[in-house]
């Protein structure tokens, strides 16, 4: 999974799908479920740490559910393998806007909307009208009253796959929507380019604080396992320097929440989500 993640670490899956479109998703979990192998969904490999020993089942990347339409109005479906910033970009050119804050998260729709993904304050699940998720062998829409989700979580039904969103945009002239990239692109390359594989941040920010700043007060920043640092630029960015595997970011994760711990009484939580054999 090295291959396949932003991290560059991980063991091997016993399977790797990258299936064409729903129905060969369809076809794909029966046979699955036929041969009773575990499975679990991935976009680009974004926000993903992938353990040593790697992931006994499949691994389905939905990188193929890539399509953007316009639905009506100032709505637009994004399925779920499709490009943040592909999504911003799309809506741009269609004179809509007011989802700028994801073009500089790299990543899929998918990945996105199941870590409700957001910067400067805003969520995309506040921006999302509707999800279409892939529940056993139906596709079910369901409005965002339906469904439980906050500050970086969305909770769904385990084996629940986000086919696609739908986002309610407002009318927004094109420049506009350009400077909000612009800006976003300039702040990410000032505060965010780390110049190593990363997963972006590692850690949730606890209510009301920076998780960078906790951590730099723990005086954690630049603290390394092996070849995982936290990052000299960013401290809640853990980057792999060069040869890094899946524990020294495990073991380094572990050495920053104590010592966030110990100096401040905050328990930090992982953003990225965590996966593979023990």
């Amino acid at each position: 999974m090295s291959l396949h993640t932003s991290l560059k670490v991980g063991g091997p899956a016993d399977l790797f799908a990258i299936p064409e479109d729903v129905e060969d998703l369809r076809a794909l979990l029966s046979w699955l479920r036929e041969q009773d192998m575990p499975w679990l969904t991935i976009g680009r490999g974004y926000n993903l740490l992938v353990r040593d020993k790697g992931i006994r089942g499949a691994v389905i990347s939905l990188e193929r559910f890539d399509r953007i339409s316009t639905i009506g109005g100032a709505l637009i479906k994004a399925e779920a393998g499709a490009e943040n910033l592909a999504v911003v970009r799309f809506a741009q050119k269609r004179g809509l806007g007011g989802i700028g804050f994801i073009s500089g998260i790299p990543g899929t729709v998918g990945g996105a909307i199941k870590m409700n993904a957001g910067a400067y304050g805003e969520g995309i699940l506040e921006r999302t009208e509707q999800l279409t998720l892939l529940r056993g062998v139906n596709i079910h829409d369901f409005r965002m009253e339906e469904l439980d989700y906050g500050y970086r979580h969305l909770t769904l039904q385990e084996g629940d796959i986000v086919l696609a969103a739908l986002f309610r945009l407002d009318e927004r002239e094109a420049h506009h929507t350009e400077e909000e990239i612009r800006k976003d692109a300039e702040l990410r390359r000032a505060k965010h380019t780390v110049g190593y594989p990363s997963a972006g941040s590692f850690f949730k920010n606890p209510q009301g604080q920076a998780a960078w700043r906790l951590i730099d007060g723990a005086g954690m920043r630049g603290a390394r396992v092996g070849g995982a640092q936290s990052s000299e630029v960013h401290s809640n960015f853990l980057v792999n320097t060069g040869g890094a595997t899946s524990q020294d970011f495990l073991d380094l994760a572990e050495r920053i929440i104590n010592a966030v711990f110990a100096t401040s009484g905050v328990t930090l939580e992982a953003e990225v989500r965590i996966v593979g054999e023990i």
